[in-house]
Order: structure tokens, then sequence, then C-alpha cells
């Protein structure tokens, strides 16, 4: 029956009353076994056919003739189930369908007669058959259990116990089980039926559209059936198992058929899983069973998924298994149904093709008896057949069985024994085997059958007595060992007896003594050798042991305790309590005895032991265990051994040896230390004097005192005061040590969820951001009426992102919240988390995360100057709103007039608001301190954020800073004004002592003053703000202040018109004036936000060090220059001041090894389009040299010696790169070429190095592959270079990128877009290369014990790298540390810039107020002397109102004008002149256009009556260029060579007149060469392009004119051969270089258009195409130049006109 292929069986049924209600038609049609599916959509369609086991027609009423009845049904498929389970096969019949076609009604049935299901027949029809067996040796038994999967869970529907969720297991031999579900035993069909009933009721069933009683879980009834035939001739029970299951599945169903909801929804769900499931095993299996795949060998792919449903699991005997199977489906037959049948019938056929391997449930004895006996019956009938049939039936001895006996239990050996003795027959038996061909084997198999059936016949009480005997004689062998078992016999180890006396082994080691027992048995008990003549009872080993070594002789003695004597053998060693034993001795309990050399042994004697408890139950314990160590000891003691002794007398000798081989360690130590250290200091003593040959002599001469001039007096007062007030260093100590709390701060905030954030942030007391009272420290007071610079502090920025508010903390107010931080974080574990924020706290400031936020929020601030006031005219301003960070965030417009005071107020009609006419006095001396106190903050601009201090962040400049000049204080003009704070100071404060009553008849001291400020319209503000309001108030007096009402901003539509009129009236003092004159009206403008402005925390990154406008192209980090391999590590010198800077052009190639045997340069790809940038394209596996070309200008300062090493590593793919990290694939390559080269027609210097790279021996996956798409290598070259006179070699660095190709690839030659559409003029070579701009500064080695240098050493604890708890949670969030620094000094430099501006905004319109009113001028106010003036003008009055008379007319324009010029354009400068590189502020570019200025204005007739002094750098711009240009070296500048000043102001006049003299100039030659300390640092390119195009060059012995590309950007011009030129060929410094125009040299050598050039080494003359782009050119070389040429050129015109 094995192989047989599952039964299928379709039923359709009648329409239900939800198919007739809809009018249904009949989709289904049977002939025989076949079933017909027509497609009701489409009719025409050829109808679809299934052959199947049976097809059942029940659609119609039971009078049809073919209608298929439950009777029918069972017949076919429950009987023939049946007959197979009788028989001992598992069977299985399921029933499957979609919800409502029957398969409940099929299985189940009703209760009606004749209604009953195929569950009910068969189990009647089950105990019919068994009632009707009359077979006395057959007995039966029946269990039953009943199960649903419900949602694949499992419930046990028979044990109302069992009400949760039973566990599916699985059994490596049983397979899939229900843990704990009950097996119920029955007698009778009524128990079933009764089990069943109730069953039924607790199945889960629901109504859905398609049937009102749909099951909604599948049903599995088992019924394990067990027969047992007892067999009489063997007296064997053999039993049958049958297990067979019934299975109702619950219905497959479709969401939109069934109008499933909800729960019923999450039921069809879990309904369908393990229906789909059932699906796929079907499948599988049928696909495992077809044809093509019988005769192949199980896939990996044939995975059968049992597992994906616990329905599939629990079937998988039944699916393809050890079962014979049946299903039923179930059809539909209205067309309503058409998918769901369809996909029945499918999944039918499927099942169709599905083998089971079905085996005969019996125990494997009995079946292999069973086969045995068949086999014996047939070898028995081999002989019959053979004629030697009466062998076994012929009994030759009485009694004696025959061959057939060892069937009904006997042992075979009997019957061998009965055929040897029939010795009479035995020579005929021999013949007639010999004669029979094939009996002997048929006998000997007979013999081994009958062998294997006594075996299995074995009864199990027989095997228990064989197992008994090889347990006592296992026992019996471990006695002798010393192991004992427990008298129960199932514990094996060591237990002490309770009465005999025994020996148990004591051992070094703890868990090994005790482990062994041996007994002294009555009488004689012999230790000795294994070897031993007579058996010993104890067997020991080792060298001491003797063959026969002792022997213990127990003896009871008239009944009561046993003695045990021990008694030696000769020679053998044996010790007792450690006493050698050498006659008979009595042993007691408790005994140590040693044998040999290494067993040792503790005598018991319970009974002993016993008896001595109760004569002395109180005795006292051992002091200590007795053990190995125990007896050893006493054995030592007692052998007279003192072992304590021995111990200390060696560990004595050692302490001596040890003692003296450390006197010696250290004697040799000692003296290579003072050997080493004499080498060391001859060492020092020669390189001091090789490279310090200076130092003693300047330190001798530094001993004698040296009497100060005046003018070093007020520089030394000058760097006193500058370093005194210097800050950043503490500002970065701050940043770095506070950086802990901080991150604690978020980490906590993160982790408790608050919507808080907290950051570094600098604030600086400026006039658009003063300082709030609360931060500044307590003794800020004092300092702030001494101090000449803004005090900047170190705050936290709190970003409330919750309320959308700013907080500003300290580092202490964030300690102490911090403190309230962790006890909130302590509390947050007790606190539930149901709890909810308190609003009321976060407002009232409960919570420390939170503080009070105000309605308002500040805007911004505008300041408007009441200099018109002096006039008087009336000025409407429209002045910038300006945020504490620079940013502007609108307008404000103003208007300012005096008015009598009598004057009424005119009728503005109903928008215009006003207040009475306010009182304000000013007194002087509250004045006076004031200004004492706020001078550095009016004056803010560069005090604090001097040029210098933007690029001496750590000081490390050597300029001058920004503080009072020399002559300033020298004159004593202000003891506390910076001079930033100078420019607001008009030439009339040298008149305000003077006679005030003549000049200014509307300000006399004592009267009344009173002027109008009308705020008329705010433009331009974010409608994030909502309500907008503004006051203002003077800047000493905050408690005065005046507000405008609030206005509704939408930001768009008109300006807000606030329109609020303010009359002051103030009395007339000397500090009135004094403010009027140089100090603005404070305007503050407030709004309510309404945004929250914050990102999240985790999107916190470092804001970059400049803010950029617009996308420009992505630029390569500078990365730090690889380490040296062969180079010593030496200690880098300080550098002091700079000796001398050259600009470096320098080429990098690649070349690789042609077939022809030269290198070339690799193709470079220059497609990014930036300057200095390139991509190597090079080929996989060739020989590579990389070649370095340095060019610069020829000087004596310069001179390359050698290359020391060329280091390559940083082998990545990304440009960033991780320098904190070691490389350890830093390769340092071998220097083939070095030395100087000479192109022709280039009179620069050129050096040039070749060096061998082969990539593989950096081991690195990167260059040893061709490099994916996409995807680019960098690296970094580092060349080690040294130069004359210097005390280290210069490194140069440079960041390659490169692409790898095929070993065979072709490469374009260049591939450029400049290339793209060109000529191809220009040579492939010349492009293949990457250039680098760097700057050489070449310093003097500096003071090595200075201060200064000294605390720029100092090491900074940093604490953002220490981990807090929480840091993880942060997501990238970092500290700001240095960075902050340089964004804060960008801050204050805009602040200062738009503080300028609005002074310049309003002094142009005053200026051009008064020449439209032709009143007269300012220059009236003023008495004071022209030389006066000029000297206070050149000490930096940047003031436009002059102290002269009536302006003369514009042809011919007075000195004082001239003046006045010179002071706008200074003020220009600073406004205008300031190039930013990614890093730092090119601070010398201004002061070279500074000299550039007095170049052209010298030189113009229009201003030959000026001097060079009125255009030098004021104390404001300290010129940090090299050289300077005076009256006399205009036209020939001189090459810088002397280190930057930190004078504030020029060297006198009349000494910059002097020419040098002859002696001086012997004596430069004749110092000695100092050495220097060489920096080459990469400039990085600006993205920004001020200008291209093309320019005409004429140098001088150049032959003529030569054609050139050039792109300025900033502070460098790049010149190219062309515009399709890719390498850069020469490049111009634009901040050193000297630009200059003159329409004279135009003139006399007839080129118009023409401007030079001027840099040390050369000069240029350059040629534009127009005139308009010559102007273009120069603004792009120099703007101010420019805008002076402009200037000059307008009012030529406007003279012209005039004219």
């Amino acid at each position: 029956m094995a192989g047989a292929s599952v039964k299928v069986a379709v039923r359709v049924r009648p329409f239900n009353s939800r198919e007739m209600s809809r009018d249904s038609k009949c989709i289904i049609q049977m002939s025989g076994s076949t079933t017909t599916i027509i497609n009701p959509k489409q009719p025409k369609e050829t109808p679809k056919s299934f052959s199947f086991d049976y097809s059942y027609w029940s659609h119609t009423s039971p009078e049809d003739i073919n209608y298929a009845s439950q009777k029918q049904v069972y017949r076919d498929i429950g009987e023939e189930m049946l007959q197979h389970a009788f028989e001992g096969y598992n069977v299985c019949i399921f029933a499957y369908g979609q919800t409502g076609a029957g398969k409940s009604y099929t299985m189940m049935g009703k209760q009606e007669k004749d209604q009953q299901g195929i569950i009910p027949q068969l189990c009647e029809d089950l105990f019919s058959r068994i009632n009707d067996t009359s077979n006395d040796n057959m007995s039966y038994s029946v269990e039953v259990s009943y199960m649903e999967i419900y949602c694949e869970r499992v419930r046990d529907l028979l044990n109302p116990k069992n009400k949760g969720n039973l566990r599916v297991r699985e059994h490596p031999l049983l397979g899939p089980y229900v843990e704990d579900l009950s097996k119920l035993a029955v007698t009778s069909y009524n128990d079933i039926q009764d089990l069943m009933d109730s069953g039924n009721k607790a199945r889960t069933v629901a109504a859905t559209n398609m049937n009102e009683t749909s099951s909604r879980s599948h049903a599995v009834f088992n019924i394990i059936f067990t027969q047992k035939r007892h067999d009489a001739e063997t007296n064997i029970t053999t039993e049958k198992v049958s297990k067979i299951s019934l299975v109702d599945l619950a219905g497959s169903e479709r969401a939109d058929s069934t109008g499933a909801k909800g729960t019923r929804l999450k039921e069809g769900a879990n309904i369908n899983k393990s229906l789909t499931t059932l699906g796929k095993v079907i499948s599988a299996l049928a696909e495992m069973d077809s044809g093509p795949n019988k005769n192949k060998k199980k896939k990996k792919t044939d995975f059968i998924p049992y597992r994906d449903s616990v329905l599939t699991w629990l079937l998988r005997e039944n699916l393809g298994g050890n079962s014979r199977t049946a299903m039923v489906a179930a059809l539909s037959p209205a067309d309503i149904n058409y998918d769901e049948t369809l996909s029945t019938l499918r999944y039918a056929d499927r099942a169709k093709q599905i083998r089971c391997n079905a085996v005969i449930n019996e125990d494997p004895n009995n079946k292999l008896i069973r086969e045995l006996k068949d086999e014996v019956t047939r070898l028995r009938d081999l002989l019959y057949a053979q004629g030697l049939g009466d062998i076994t039936d012929t009994n030759t001895v009485p009694g004696g069985p025959k061959l057939t006996n060892a069937l009904v239990g006997m042992s075979p050996s009997s019957s061998l024994s009965a055929l040897s003795s029939r010795a009479a027959s035995v020579s005929s038996l021999h013949d007639r085997i010999l004669f029979a061909p094939g009996s002997e084997e048929a006998i000997e198999r007979l013999k081994e059958t009958e062998k294997i059936i006594a075996e299995l016949n074995e009864t199990w009480e027989e095997k228990l007595r064989r197992t008994e005997a090889i347990r006592m004689e296992r026992e019996a062998l471990l006695a002798e060992m010393g192991v004992a078992m427990r008298e129960d016999g199932g514990t094996l180890g060591v237990f002490s007896p309770k009465k005999t006396p025994h020996l148990v082994n004591l051992n070094e080691d703890p868990l090994m003594s005790e482990c062994l027992l041996y007994y002294i048995k009555d009488g004689v008990t012999r230790v000795g050798r294994e070897d031993a003549e007579k058996r010993q009872d104890i067997v020991l080993s080792g060298h001491f042991i003797k063959e026969e070594h002792c022997i213990f002789r127990s003896d009871t003695r008239g009944g009561s305790e046993a003695v045990v004597t021990l008694e030696p053998c000769e020679g053998a060693d044996t010790y007792v309590n450690g006493k050698k034993v050498t006659e008979p001795s009595i042993l007691r309990s408790g005994n140590r005895i040693i044998m040999g050399k290494s067993h040792v042994f503790r005598f018991n004697h319970p009974e002993q032991a016993r008896q001595e408890r109760e004569r002395t139950p109180c005795a006292e314990t051992p002091a200590e265990p007795v053990d190995w160590a125990f007896a050893q000891r006493e054995l030592l003691e007692k052998q007279g051994i003192d072992m304590k002794q021995e111990m200390e007398q060696r560990l004595q000798e050692l302490e001596d040896q040890y003692r003296r081989e450390r006197e010696e360690a250290n004697y040799l130590l000692e003296q290579q230390r003072l050997d080493y250290e004499s080498k060391l200091e001859a060492l020092q003593k020669q390189m001091d004097s090789r490279y310090y040959p200076e130092v003693n002599e300047e330190e001798e001469e530094a001993e004698d005192e040296v009497q100060w001039t005046e003018r070093e007096c007020e520089l030394a007062l000058w760097a006193f005061r500058k370093w005194k007030w210097y800050q950043f260093t503490s500002l970065r100590d701050l940043l770095w040590g506070n950086a802990i709390f901080l991150k604690e701060a978020n980490a906590i905030s993160v982790e408790l969820k608050k919507k808080v954030q907290f950051q570094f942030v600098l604030l600086t007391d400026t006039l658009y951001s003063p300082l709030p009272p609360d931060l500044l420290p307590p003794e800020a007071a004092k300092d702030r009426e001494t101090r000449p610079f803004p005090r900047t502090i170190v705050a936290v920025e709190v970003q409330d992102q919750k309320n959308g508010a700013t907080h500003y903390w300290t580092l202490e107010k964030l300690r102490q919240r911090l403190d309230l931080m962790r006890e909130m974080y302590d509390r947050a574990a007790e606190v539930p988390s149901s709890v909810v924020e308190d609003c009321d706290n976060v407002v009232t400031g409960g919570d420390p995360f939170y503080d009070r936020f105000p309605w308002f929020r500040l805007v911004g601030r505008a300041f408007v100057y009441l200099s018109n006031l002096l006039y008087p005219v009336p000025l409407v301003h429209r002045v910038a709103i300006v945020s504490e960070k620079g940013e502007v965030k609108g307008f404000l417009r103003v208007a300012v007039q005096a008015i009598s005071a009598d004057e009424e107020a005119p009728d503005y009609g109903s928008g215009v608001r006003q207040s009475g006419t306010a009182k304000i006095s000013f007194d002087d001396q509250h004045f006076e301190k004031f200004q004492s106190e706020s001078c550095p903050v009016v004056g803010m601009s560069r005090s604090g954020t001097s040029q210098e201090e933007l690029r001496i962040v750590e000081g490390q400049g050597q300029g001058a800073d920004a503080g009072p000049s020399a002559d300033e204080v020298n004159n004593n003009t202000c003891s506390a004004v910076t001079p930033e704070g100078l420019l607001l100071d008009s030439p009339e404060k040298a008149v305000v002592d003077g006679p005030l009553d003549g000049t200014l008849d509307h300000l006399r001291l004592g009267s009344t003053f009173t002027f109008r400020v009308t705020v008329l319209q705010a433009s331009s503000i974010s409608a994030e703000y909502a309500d907008i309001f503004c006051q203002f108030n003077f800047i000493h007096r905050h408690d005065e202040a005046f507000s405008t009402e609030p206005l509704k901003n939408t930001g768009r539509g008109p300006p807000l018109g606030f329109y609020h009129v303010q009359n002051i009236a103030v009395e007339v003092t000397k500090s009135f004036i004094e403010y009027i004159k140089s100090q603005p009206i404070v305007f503050e403008v407030f709004g309510h936000y309404q945004q929250h402005p914050f990102p999240p925390l985790c999107k916190d990154v470092l804001s970059p060090l400049r803010p950029s406008r617009r996308h420009f192209p992505r630029v390569m980090p500078l990365s730090k220059p690889v380490p040296a391999t062969k180079l010593s590590t030496l200690t880098r010198p300080c550098p002091g001041p700079c000796h001398c800077k050259y600009d470096l052009l320098v080429y990098f190639e690649i070349c690789e090894l042609e077939a022809n045997g030269d290198y070339i340069p690799a193709v470079v790809d220059h497609r990014g389009g930036m300057p200095c940038m390139g991509t190597f394209l090079l080929h996989q596996g060739i020989q590579r040299r990389i070649t370095v070309t340095l060019l610069h200008e020829t000087g004596s300062h310069i001179r390359w010696k050698e290359v020391r090493e060329l280091v390559v590593g940083r082998i990545r793919n990304t440009p960033e790169t991780d320098e904190s990290l070691i490389d350890p694939n830093i390769l340092s390559l071998n220097i083939l070429s070095s030395g100087y080269v000479h192109p022709a027609q280039d009179d620069r210097t050129f050096y040039q190095f070749e060096a061998a790279w082969d990539s593989s021996m950096h081991n690195s996956l990167l260059l040893n592959r061709v490099t994916p798409y996409r995807e680019k290598i960098y690296m970094t070259v580092s060349a080690y270079i040294e130069m004359e006179n210097c005390t280290q070699p210069a490194v140069i660095t440079k960041d390659f990128c490169m692409v790898f190709y095929s070993r065979d690839a072709k490469l374009p030659a260049s591939r450029s877009i400049r290339n793209l559409f060109g000529s191809g003029s220009l040579r492939a070579s010349e492009g293949n290369r990457v250039t680098g701009v760097y700057e050489l500064s070449l310093c003097h080695v500096a003071d090595a014990g200075s201060p200064g240098m000294q605390r720029r050493r100092r090491r900074v604890l940093d604490t953002s790298v220490a981990y807090v708890r929480g840091e993880e949670n942060l997501a990238g969030w970092r500290p700001r540390s240095d960075s902050l620094i340089l964004d804060h000094q960008w801050e204050l430099e805009k602040l200062s810039l738009l503080q300028e501006v609005e002074k310049t905004r309003h002094y142009l319109l005053l200026r051009e107020r008064l020449e439209t009113t032709q009143r007269p001028g300012p220059e009236a106010l003023s008495p004071a002397s022209s030389e006066d003036s000029e000297s206070r003008s050149s000490s930096g009055a940047s003031s436009p109102l002059s102290a002269e008379g009536r302006p003369s007319p514009l042809e011919t324009p007075s000195e004082r004008q001239r003046e006045l010029a010179v002071k706008c354009l200074r003020l220009l400068t600073h406004t205008f002149n300031r190039e930013y590189t990614h890093s730092h502020v090119c601070i010398s570019a201004s002061e070279s256009k500074l000299s550039e200025m007095s170049v052209t204005l010298l030189r113009d007739p229009s201003m030959s009556p000026l001097g060079a002094a009125t255009l030098t750098p004021s104390s404001t711009c300290p010129s940090l260029i090299e050289s300077r240009y005076g009256a006399t070296d205009v036209s020939t500048p001189q090459p810088c060579s002397r280190p930057a000043s930190p004078e504030p102001e020029l060297v006198p006049e009349a000494d910059s007149k002097k020419p040098p003299s002859p002696a001086r100039a012997t004596e430069a030659d004749k110092e000695p060469q100092r050495l220097l300390v060489p920096d080459i640092q990469e400039i990085r390119v600006s993205p920004i392009v001020s200008k291209k195009g093309y320019l005409h060059f004429l140098e001088p012995h150049t032959a003529g004119w030569a054609k050139r590309y050039v792109v300025v950007r900033r502070p460098y011009a790049y010149m190219y051969n062309s515009d399709k030129d890719t390498v850069e060929r020469f490049v111009l410094n634009l901040s050193t270089a000297q630009v200059e125009y003159s329409e004279d040299q135009q003139a006399m050598l007839k080129t118009p258009n023409t401007f030079a050039v001027c840099t040390e080494h050369r000069g240029i003359l350059l040629q534009a195409s127009s005139d308009k782009d010559m102007h273009d050119w120069l603004y792009a070389f120099n703007p101010l130049l420019a805008g002076t040429i402009r200037s000059k050129l307008s009012r030529r015109r406007s003279a012209q006109m005039r004219v």
C-alpha cells in the first residue's frame, strides 16, 4: 500500500438562501469523475474540466438519481479509510473549500437521520466492526482528542481546564505534537458522540456575508486506534496503532466577498494564511512527486514550508508522509462565487498529484519476528522440497527439543546439542546434504534466524537478570580500585560505611582528597603492587611501593569492635602518624598512614570513633584539619627535618643575592646616565655654536642698561596696554575648560526630552550688542572705567525650542543650573512617565532648563547722529536696523531737526502720534564719566577686534594692534578713547574750550535748545515679528527712553508708518555740544516673535568660518604634512619677526613609463574648473615617478640646498582625512635627481626634483585595483627641502586626486572643457600637471624665553573630549571652540563696518545738505590753525567736517578741502579694502592700497601741495606691510626686507625722506647671516572671480607686448597663456603689489589704456582693450585706486560743465 496517491473528491452543494436571493446560476457540471466549470463572465470560453477520484453531485434534491448522499460519500471514502486504519495505517480525511461551501456538513453533518457526516459515520462503523470481532486473541482500544486551530493558536475542545493556548512541539521520533492535549479513552460510539457534541459547541463560529454559521477555525478530530494481537504459538503480543485524523478546515474567503471587518477581518487573514501555507505545501509536494522530478535527487530548493503555519505543521505526516489521505473539496455552484470555486478546483487538482508513503504502525520487534517466522517457514518448505524435512522433524534423542522449539522460547544451543548427539545418522546426513544442492546454506540461514528470534523473544525479566549480573561484576572491579557504591546501587562515589573499618586517600589537591575508599575486610587485607605473586586486595603503584607492601589484620574480639593491626613487610616504607613502622602496630581511628613516598591515607574506624565520642562528648576539635599537608608536615617533624628553618635560611640567601645584584645594576645605570649627560651637553654646545652664534653676544649686551628714548617709551606703553587687555587666549581657555559642562547639559536635555539646546557664544560689549548687567562679571564695573577695549565674555546661548526664545547664561549660571538638572535627572526615574510637564512651572522658571521669556524680542538697533543740529539743518535718515549678530533686519526712517522753543508743533493729522516736549539735562561730570566708561563702546569698531587680532587669535601676529597712538598719548587728546573712537570726533573738539558764543548762536551755553526727533517709517522687517514698536534714547540715558506705539507687521505691503513726533528740550552745556558732535541716539526696534527658528539638536553642526552668499565650488581641504620617516624629529623653534616672504608656484607631475622607455607625464583632468586642482588619470601596474618643480622670483634670501625626503601617505577615497590617526602606509620615495633648471626666456628661479614611486609598496587596496566608477583616490605628498641659512627643512604638502584605469586603457590627451572647442595650439604635455600656490615666510628665531612664547606654548586642558553620560545621544553635536572665536571676530568686523557706513552716510548726507542750502560750511566753526588741524587729522580724526572758511571754487581746491578728501578716503579704506580668504583676513591689502593712493595723489598736479603724511595710515589702520613708500621712493619701490613694525605710526617724515647712506648699506652687508625659520603655507584658492579676460603685458628686458589670459581671484591674479590653458603660468600677489595709473605716463608712452603693476622684484606694464575695460581691471586689481580715479574724473567733468 505504500506510495499511494491522495484520494481527492469534490462535492457541489445546493444553492443557499443568499444565492437564491441573487438569482444565481449554476456553473458546475459533473459527469462521472469529471467536474466542469463554466466562466459566467465569458460564456463562450471553453469550460475548464478537472478529473478527480470522485465527483459528487449534491446540488439537487435526494430524489435526483445522480444525487450523492452522505452515505454514498462515506461508502466511497470513509469505509476505505477505516479499512486502512484496521490494517495499521495512519489515516487522514480533510475537507477544503470556501466559506459556506459545505465542508462542515460533509465532515460532521447534522443530527437528523441520513444527515450524518463522515466523522460520525466512521466512528459508528469503527465500534460496529470492533463489536463484531469474534477473535479472542484480538483486543482494541480507542482514544480521541479534539482541538481547534483559531488564529494560529491551538485550543483543546474536550478539556474545559485547558482554556489557554497549547504549545506545538516537535519530537525527534514522534514528530509534531500538541503539548498537554487531552486524549480521552472511549469504549462506545455514544462516548464519542457526547465528546463530539461538547467540542462542537466550543468551536468558534461567526456569521459572514457568505455563510451565517461560518467556521472560523480549523477543527482536527484525532482517533488513536490500537489493535493488540496475542500469538499463542509464540506467546508474543503485537500492537498496531493507527491515527485517524479527521479535519474540518475553516473556509477560504475573500474580504470583499465576506464583508469581513474588524475581528472577522483579522480572523480571515489568519485563516487565509494557514490555507495559503497549506496550498504552498500541496504545490511543493505535487512538484516533488511529478514526473520530471521523480528520479532526481532532492534539491535544496525542494523545501516544504510545513512550519509556516500550525495547521500544516500538525498535518505534516498526513501530507506526503506516513498516512493514507483523502481530501474532499466542497464547491459552491453559484456564478457569483466563480473565482473561489475555480481556486478550490485547482487546489484539489494539485493535491491529486501528492503521493504518500504509508507504512503499517507496529512494533519493530514484532514486525521483525513476523518476517523471521515467514523466513523460517520458507526455509522449512525449501528443505522439504529437497527431501531434508526429516532433519527438522526427527528427534534422535528422547525428550530432546526440535529445532523449531526455539520459536517457543528455548535457546538454540540445546537444538544444536541435540543435532550433534545424533551420531548414528551423521554419515547418512552428510551424504544427503552433499548430494542436495544449496542445503548447507539453507541450514546455516535457518540456524541464524532461530538465534535472532531467540534474542528477540528474550523476556524483560531475563534481560534484568543479565543486567544485574553485569552490575555485580562492575561493582567488584570498582571496589578493588577504592571506589564504592551506595547501598541503593544507583550512585557511584565514596560513601563512608557505618561499621566497616576503611582507608580514605588524602591528596595535595583538596578536590582529589577522600575520593578513594578501601575496605579493611575481616581477616587479612593485602596491600601491594599489581604484579605481585599473590593477588593483592589493595593495589597501589609507584617507585617506593613493594610487591607485597603491608598487611592489615582485622580481628573481632568477642563480638566487640574490630581491632585493625598494620603489619609492614620487610623493606617497605610505611609510616603511621609520621613515624616509620617496622613491627605490627594497632591502628586507631584518624591515624595517618603513608605508604611509600606519595600514598597518604587516613584510617577510619566508625565504631571506634562513635565510642570515643560517647566517652568524651566535650572533646575539643583539632586545631587544624587533618589533611595531606598536615600528614606531610607531621612526617617531616617526626623525621627531624625543620622545614620552617630551612625555608627561612633559603629566603635569607636569596635576599642577599638580590641586594648585591641591585646595587651593581644601580651603579652601572648611574655611570651610563653620567656618560650620556656629558655627551648631550657636548652636542648641545656644538648645536648652539652652529645655529645660534650671536645669542651669547646679545645676552651679554642685554646686561648693559639701555636708556630708552621718548619714542621707545611710547612704544613700550602701547605694547603694555595692548597685551594687558588681550583676552582671546583666556576665552579659548574658558571654551575648552567648560565644554564638559555644556555637553552634560545637552545630554541631560536630550534624555529628559527637553526642547532646549545649549551652545557657547561670545558676546562683546559694543554699540549694537551692549552686554546686559547680569552677564558682566562682578569686577566689570571697575574694569569698565579704565578699559580701553570692549569686553568680550564667554556665555551660553540657551535655545528654547519649545517657546521659541533665546537666553544667555553666564558660565557660573550654567554650573548652578547643571546641579539642578542632575537632581532632576536623578528624580526622573522615580517620577511616573504619565506625569505631564507643568506649563506654569516652565513660565515661572521652576524648571532649570527654561527661563522666563519676554513677549517682545529685540529685532535690532540703529543709530542716528546729531551733527546736523550744529548748523542747524534738518536731515531725514534712513538707517539700517542691525541685529546683535551683524545682520541687517530692516531699515528705519528718522527725521532730526532743530526747532525754536516757542514753535508750535504742526498739525500732522490723525495718523501722527505726538508727545509733549521732554526736558533732558546734560551734566558735564556725568557725561565725562560716561565718556570715560563708554568710549570703548561708542568707538567700538576694531578696538576689540582689530585687523591684526582677526589674524592673531592666539597672539601670533607681529603687527600693530589698535590702541592710542604714541602721538595721542603724548598730546593727551583722550586718555581712554581708542583711536577708532576718535573717528567719531570732529575737529571741533579743539574749539570746545573756545568762545562758543560767537560761533554757535543757537547753542549758547546755558540756553535752552529744542530739537525734534520724528520716527517716520520702518521697512523690510521680516513677517516673523508680529507687533513692532521702536524706542530711542541717548546713549548715557537708558532710563529716559521714548517709545512708539506697536504696529501690526505682515511683512508685505507699504512700510510701517510710526509717524511718532518727540520734541526734546535741553539746556546747552559743553557735554551736550560734545555729544551732538560725536555721539548718536540709539533706536531699538522690538517685535513679538511668532516662529520657532531653531533646528533640532541633532542637526547642530559647526557653522562655516565665513558666511557664504552663493554656492561656490567645493575646494579640497588643506592637509597637514605627512610625517617624515628618515628625518629625526627636531623641536621646531618658535618663529619670531618675519624676515621676508615669497610666493611659490609649484608644479606637480606624475610620470609613467612608456613602451619606448621614456617617462612622460600622465594625463590630468582639469574639469573641476578651479585653479590648483586636477585629477591624475593613471594606468594600473606601470612604473611611475613624481616630479616637482618650484618657481619663484629670484631673491637673495631663498636658496634651495637639497631635498631631504619626499614622503607619500594618507591613501583614502575621500578628500577629507583624519590626521589624528597614525598612517601605517607612509612611504619615503627614493630621490633620483634634484637641482636648478634654467628655462629659456624666463628670469624666474626654477628648482626641480624627481623621485621614483612604487604604489604597490603602500599595500593599499585603493592603489592596487582599477578605481570604480565615480570614485576617486586621494593621497598626500610632502617634500622636505633643506634651505641655506635655515634651522630646519621647509615642507611643501599637496593633496593628489587620482583615478586608476586598466593597464591597456586608452586615455584622451586632455579632457579639459577649455580644450573641447579650442584649436589645440597648446602642447598636451604642458597641461598634464597640477599647480599649487604657496607662501614662503622666512622668520627669525624668536626668543624662547619671552612670556609671549611661553604663553603660546602653554597647553590648555581640553574637556570637550571627556565622555559624559548620554553623550552618544547627541548625534554628532560638538561644543564650539576655536572656530567660535574666528566667527565672532567676523561678526565684530561686520558690526564695525556697519557702524562706519552709518557714520559715513550721515556725514555725506550732511555735506550734501549744506552744499545744496549754500550755507556756511562746518569750516567756519573752527578757529583752529591749519597746523593744528593737520596734526589732528594725521592722528586719526576722520570727520568730513573741516575747519577752514567758505569753500573755494572747485577748480582750485583749498588745502583744507584736500585734507578733508584725504580723511574721507581714509574712512573709505576701512570699509572697502578687506579681502577675505577662507580662514583669515588679508590685512596688508588695505595698507598697500593706502600707499598706492598716496603715490597716485602725490603725482596728481591738483594734489601736489599735500605732503605724504596726510595719506599715511592712521593708528586705526596699523600697517602690516613690510615697506612704506615716502615721497622720495614713489616711482621705484624698494624691496622690503625688514620685519613688520609694531609702531602704530610711521617714522617721522624727515627721516623717511632721507636716502639711505652708503655707510649704512655697508653695515647691513657686513651683518652676519642669521638663521631663519621657514614656513610654507598653501594658499587656498578663492572661489570668487573678480574679473577675467585678456591683457597685454610689457616687461623690461622683453622684446614687445605679450598677450596673456588673466583671472583675478583676490588676493591673487593668475596668468595663463590663453583661455584654453589649464595650468597657471604666473601668479601675482595683489596684496603686496602696487598698482599705478597716470595719464601723463600714457601720453608720454603714446599707449592708451595702460597701467602699471609693481612688485618687489619686477614692474609690469599692462594694456587693456578699451578705457572701460581698463577701469574694470583697475577695480579688480585695486578697488580704492579705481574709485579715486573715477572720483577725480567726475569732479573734472562737473567743473567743466559749470564753466
